[in-house]
């Protein structure tokens, strides 16, 4: 049954809201990317488990090999979408990265169109570019500041083609997996990539500051169990090319904070290219 068009938008309303505090969370902590990405899925999984296993047993076991293997893909996709992304932030601005991460409606819309058969309605391919005419202006610029600008966006860039792949194994895999066993599975499959990486690339794990477990705990619980999960719980309920519209909200919440928290200015480009930002979404939520 699906539920009312209503809920499933404050759903995703607020779940923009959260995962806007994620670049935030993340520049404050003291740690390196990677292990930042350990801490955020390996401590959402950990929470995860103990409801999993007492209450979805019997959904585990239906799982069957070609969904574990679809599971497991979504589970690389997102470990090597936040290692892509979490880097990024350390050579370009929040808004920059931000907005090129979620530049993922054009792969997820092809995507859908030529890999999962659906189709992507004219309204819905005008407003993603009405979307991403604003996320160019929000990052514009950054675009020509220096070699290690460029890298960080293009980190971005590389975490947004991982995230699409991730948003659509998870459109396949929702159609017939409930909610609490995909998570539980896709975010489990990413911690234990993310953590094979950090061993082998020997990166750190513990010896950070305080202030830095209290960022990994909120990114975790927020942007992860909360942002993520909302997206993921939609995914059954709409493709997942206007779930991938929805994201680009994210940029224009990411620069106010940024703006406000850490003193990165809001340009007046990057002020109307929020707008349309927020025009593509309304647009595509129209169809």
């Amino acid at each position: 049954m699906r539920p009312p068009s209503v809920l499933i938008w404050l759903t995703l309303g607020c779940a923009l809201v959260v995962i806007s505090f994620a670049s935030i969370w993340i520049r404050w902590a003291e740690a390196p990317p990677i292990s930042i990405a350990v801490y955020r899925l390996g401590l959402a999984t950990l929470i995860l488990t103990p409801i999993a296993l007492s209450m979805r047993r019997s959904h585990l076991r239906a799982l069957t090999r070609s969904d574990l293997r679809y599971a497991l893909l979504g589970g690389i996709c997102l470990a090597l979408h936040f290692i892509f992304w979490i880097s990024s932030l350390e050579f370009t601005s929040v808004a920059s990265s931000v907005v090129l991460v979620t530049t993922n409606p054009i792969f997820v819309a092809l995507g859908s169109r030529f890999l999962l058969r659906e189709s992507v309605p004219l309204s819905l391919v005008i407003g993603i570019a009405i979307s991403l005419t604003g996320g160019i202006l929000i990052g514009y610029g950054d675009f020509l500041a220096g070699p290690n600008v460029l890298l960080g966006d293009g980190l971005a860039l590389l975490g947004a083609v991982m995230a699409s792949a991730y948003l659509l194994v998870g459109r396949r895999l929702r159609a017939h997996t409930d909610l609490l066993t995909y998570i539980f599975v896709v975010y489990g499959a990413a911690a234990i990539v993310l953590f094979v990486t950090a061993l082998l690339l020997q990166q750190p794990l513990v010896g950070f500051p305080q202030e830095t477990y209290v960022w990994l705990v909120l990114l975790a619980l927020g942007p992860q169990l909360v942002g993520h999960t909302s997206f993921n719980w939609a995914l059954k309920h709409m493709p997942a090319s206007t779930v991938a519209v929805i994201i680009l909200g994210e940029p224009v919440g990411s620069a106010v904070l940024a703006y406000l928290l850490l003193n990165e200015p809001i340009t007046l480009l990057k002020a109307i290219g929020g707008l349309l930002v927020l025009a593509g979404i309304y647009l595509s939520s129209r169809r």
